[in-house]
């Protein structure tokens, strides 16, 4: 923690961390246990996203509605958004942003 003045909710969350790291030290101790830092790629945990995953492409009718496609691809875009897959969301905003456009 950085402050000019330590505080009373600081010093009490130190004396916190304090007491815990003693009790984790102690049981340590008592079963012979070494910490020691975990070995684990990055990639193991994180799936990568490549262009070809995230294309969206949009062909307008001439008998469509700009703003009705406008809305149904918000729609998809908030369905993207909220299941995170913000690289397909980031997609249509762009798509949604070229056909504002044309209003």
């Amino acid at each position: 923690m950085y402050a000019d003045e330590l505080t009373d909710s600081m010093e009490k969350a130190i004396r916190e961390t304090n007491r815990r790291r003693k009790i984790q030290e102690d049981y340590n101790k008592e079963h012979g246990i070494t910490p020691r830092t975990i070995q684990k790629s990055v990639r193991d945990n994180i799936s990568m996203t490549t262009a070809e995953d995230i294309s969206v492409e949009y062909k307008l009718e001439k008998n469509e509605n700009l703003q009705e496609v406008i809305t149904e691809l918000t729609d998809q875009m908030l369905q993207f958004a909220s299941s995170m897959e913000f690289e397909k969301a980031a997609e249509l905003r762009d798509k949604i942003k070229e056909l504002e456009k044309l209003l």
